[in-house]
């Protein structure tokens, strides 16, 4: 993840436009799926990451982690079952314009060509912020993927909640 905001940052500064990634995501919890014996067991991790773009949006996702010897190292592939769930968790404020599917987050899932992404994107009919979660592969791709919606709504005092469609990119 460090290698791509790096990629993305030299890429701002030699003139292109990255879009904002989200921070690191902040682990929740781990709970052991499979015992290993003498090395580390298979896991689900559940993660937290507020949308950089958006504030008051909040998701959640859980992974499997590999363990075992290559789980261990760092070298096993993980496999793409991963969930979704984002929410508002205050009042929507939009920080700058965003593109259609635009990348949130991303974090390898390999040691060389799997990543998995979170995207984002707006039902301009509905007035709901879409969120993807998805794997992929420099050969092969995965249809393995969830999403999850974020109808966006008044928070508190305010008269009228903010529309999305007014800041995604033309």
């Amino acid at each position: 993840m460090v290698r791509m905001r790096f990629v993305l940052a030299a890429a701002a500064c030699l003139g292109g436009v990255s879009p904002a990634l989200a921070d690191d995501p902040d682990p929740i919890f781990k709970k052991s799926t499979v015992w290993r014996p003498l090395t580390p067991n298979d896991k689900l991790a559940v993660y937290g990451v507020d949308d950089p773009a958006v504030g008051g949006v909040a998701c959640h996702y859980t992974v499997p982690e590999k363990g075992g010897i290559k789980g261990g190292l760092g070298l096993a592939e993980e496999v793409s079952d991963i969930s979704l769930a984002c929410r508002q968790i205050g009042p929507i404020q939009f920080k700058a314009k965003f593109e259609q599917g635009e990348v949130m987050i991303k974090e390898r899932r390999s040691l060389l060509f799997k990543t998995m992404q979170i995207v984002r994107g707006c039902d301009a009919k509905r007035n709901v912020l879409v969120y993807l979660v998805y794997s992929d592969r420099v050969v092969e791709g995965s249809p393995k993927n969830s999403t999850s919606s974020v109808p966006i709504m008044p928070w508190g005092p305010e008269a009228a909640a903010p529309r999305c469609a007014e800041w995604v990119k033309n």
